[in-house]
């Protein structure tokens, strides 16, 4: 009885029935630990986000220093710094691996296209998070990069020059650039936050797909005791692997240039952004052309985006699709091969094979998916003649 009427409280039911009660589909393997995972992720970096803000100092003259004053008289500040820096990369591989397993289980499917929707509009959200948070050591890589990304604004017609100037705060990047993306970089976070929220409600309006694709309302089992122990063995899992970047390989993942205070008269021999943004910035390098590569990193999003309403696939599990199986993969190939091509010189052989690499990405998404539904449909009905008597014969009985 007791427990009853603490479950009635608003607060105490809400946690019960989403994180106790919530009816699971029963076979769920460990590729959905990655949703609880990124949860995990976030709040680590607003935690350590926090911590860091107390002792860093918004202006080009003391940024540098303020980030090398954490690093060597604050007492654990190094261990801040290094979390929130590797943080950012586990935020990002765990949000890919949950959008790829999305994409092989077509999660995005109805009646779940607002919860693909949010996601989309997430990881939109952290990218621009990420990278004003880089800006923020004032290191060569930091100016540089924010230099070189916020110009690709200039390519917008009409309004594109005051959209940079509004970036810039002036007519270069400079103070006000760097309180600006810090004031930005602070309040992000919170609303990353606020739309995770909304993600989740989204999702469990409909309740979580399963490996099968198949309609799991007829075997669901309370999320607490059966698959909370599956998140805490991803929880692990991760928090080993973060602990070997943070303790023996801090730096393994960013950019040594970084490390060098900002220098507006001398340029990098080669500008890179993260590897996490690698995939985007070789995209955005395969067009010749400014403003048609600012065109090309929105058409990826639009791309991802309109996924939901433009697949035509009955079947959604590629367990069930080996053609759909198999160019899966490729993108997965093709994403790789792309966060390579990012790092590389501007320079032929790469130039050709970063755009073989950004055409397959967008034939994936924009020509693939839509007709390969239709294609399936009609091998099932081309390799099952019975299937079509049936259809026949159900067309041509007479109305009772």
């Amino acid at each position: 009885m007791k427990r009853l009427s603490i479950v009635k409280q608003p607060l105490f039911s809400t946690i019960n029935d989403h994180l106790i009660d919530y009816p699971t589909p029963s076979n769920l393997n460990y590729f959905w630990s990655f949703g609880s995972l990124a949860g995990l992720c976030l709040l680590i970096q607003m935690a350590t986000g926090i911590f860091l803000a107390m002792h860093y100092t918004p202006h080009v003259d003391l940024a540098f220093l303020s980030v090398e004053h954490i690093m060597r008289d604050v007492e654990g500040g190094w261990l801040l710094r290094y979390a929130h820096a590797n943080g950012a990369s586990m935020f990002f591989l765990v949000v890919y691996l949950h959008m790829f397993r999305n994409l092989y289980y077509s999660s995005y499917s109805s009646p779940r296209e607002l919860v693909w929707c949010l996601g989309v509009v997430i990881l939109l959200l952290m990218i621009i998070t990420a990278f004003i948070g880089y800006v923020l050591p004032w290191g060569q890589m930091s100016f540089w990069g924010a230099t070189v990304i916020t110009s690709l604004a200039s390519a917008i017609p009409v309004v594109g020059d005051s959209i940079v100037t509004w970036l810039w705060g002036g007519f270069s990047v400079d103070n006000a650039t760097l309180n600006r993306f810090y004031s930005l970089h602070y309040l992000m976070p919170f609303i990353i936050a606020g739309a995770s929220i909304v993600h989740i409600a989204a999702l469990h309006q409909y309740g979580s797909n399963n490996p099968l694709g198949t309609n799991g309302t007829v075997d669901k089992v309370s999320f607490y005791p059966y698959f909370y122990v599956k998140d805490l063995v991803g929880w692990v899992a991760f928090a080993i692997l973060f602990s070997i970047f943070v303790y023996f390989y801090p730096n393994a993942l960013g950019h040594p240039d970084n490390y060098i205070p900002a220098n507006p008269m001398s340029t990098p021999a080669h500008i890179v952004p993260e590897w996490y943004f690698l995939w985007v910035y070789a995209i955005l390098r395969s067009i010749p052309n400014k403003l048609g590569g600012v065109a090309a990193i929105a058409l990826v999003f639009i791309a991802l985006l309109s996924l939901p309403f433009i697949n035509t696939s009955q079947v959604r599990s590629s367990l069930f699709r080996p053609i759909h199986r198999k160019l899966f993969w490729l993108l997965v190939a093709d994403c790789i091969v792309l966060v390579w091509i990012g790092q590389q010189p501007v320079e032929d052989p790469y130039i050709f094979l970063g755009q073989a690499a950004s055409v397959y990405f967008f034939l994936y998404f924009l020509v693939f998916l839509p007709f390969l539904g239709k294609f399936e449909q009609f091998l099932v009905y081309y390799k099952n003649p019975h299937l079509r008597a049936d259809e026949s014969s159900l067309n041509t009985a007479p109305v009772a």
